[in-house]
Parts: structure tokens; sequence; C-alpha cells
């Protein structure tokens, strides 16, 4: 006897949910992991881990995100000019003074799905420098930790 069981696929018309979280105070991979749960969807009761449920989070006061032990002299950002040699590292101190957004993009993208359906999430995570954000017309609901 072979039973089947039906997969779940959401309605096709998302309804898009927006957040607004403040990053005042919070430790960068909590709380990134947090963002990236609401952003794939898993707090929904019709979470299916192949779709974009339409939920989009709006990150304020980036700047104000902290690290335990060590981590703001050792932790380092990578990046690379496209040239032989290019490679150029940052301390998170020095990405904290030149672009604190960078530091929440790069913990939440590295909590997500690789590939194409990651790349659709991170579409959804807007991180902004001080308290303010232009989404206001999109009625978010504040989202605490």
């Amino acid at each position: 006897m072979v039973l089947k069981t039906k997969t779940y696929f959401p309605k096709a018309d998302k309804d898009i949910k927006w957040y607004v979280v403040d990053a005042d105070g919070q430790i960068l991979g909590r709380f990134a992991s947090q963002i990236a749960q609401v952003l794939r969807g898993k707090h929904d009761p019709r979470f299916t881990p192949h779709a974009d449920l339409g939920f989009r989070v709006a990150v304020v006061n980036a700047e104000k995100v902290t690290v335990t032990g060590n981590k703001r002299e050792e932790k380092t950002y990578f990046r690379h000019s496209g040239y032989p040699g290019g490679d150029k590292y940052r301390t998170f101190n020095e990405q904290m003074d030149l672009k604190p957004e960078i530091i929440i993009t790069n913990a939440v993208k590295g909590m997500l799905p690789k590939g194409s359906l990651g790349r659709q999430l991170m579409k959804g995570l807007k991180v902004y420098t001080g308290p303010s954000h232009p989404h206001q017309a999109q009625q978010p609901e504040v989202l605490t930790f």
C-alpha cells in the first residue's frame, strides 16, 4: 500500500508584508538569523521551502549593531577588485565606520539558501543607517526580537 502525500503550494498571488526591525543594541549573529527566518517565511504557517512568500524586512539603525568577544578587531570583510592581487580586507571597525549596512547584509546573506531563491530573498532586505526609512507607504509592522 502506497500512501500519497500532497505537497503544499502557496497561492500564486503573494501579498507583500513589510516589517521594520531596529538593530540598536542587537547582537549581529542572532539578529541576522532572526531576519533570515522572517525573510524565508519560517514564522508563517504557509512556509514552503522552495518559495518566496513575500516577506520583506527594513532594518534601521544598522550602525548600532554589536558583536561579542574580539570580533571588533579580528573579524574581517573581504572584497576583490577583479584584478590579480586585488583582494582587499577591512576589519569590523573599519567597515562600521565606512558602510555599516554591509555588515548586516553579509550576515543575513550567509544564512539564506544559496542559489536563485537566496538571491530573490535578498532583494527583500533593506538596511539603513539612522532611525528613518523610505518604506512608510508599505505600512510596515514593527518587529521586535
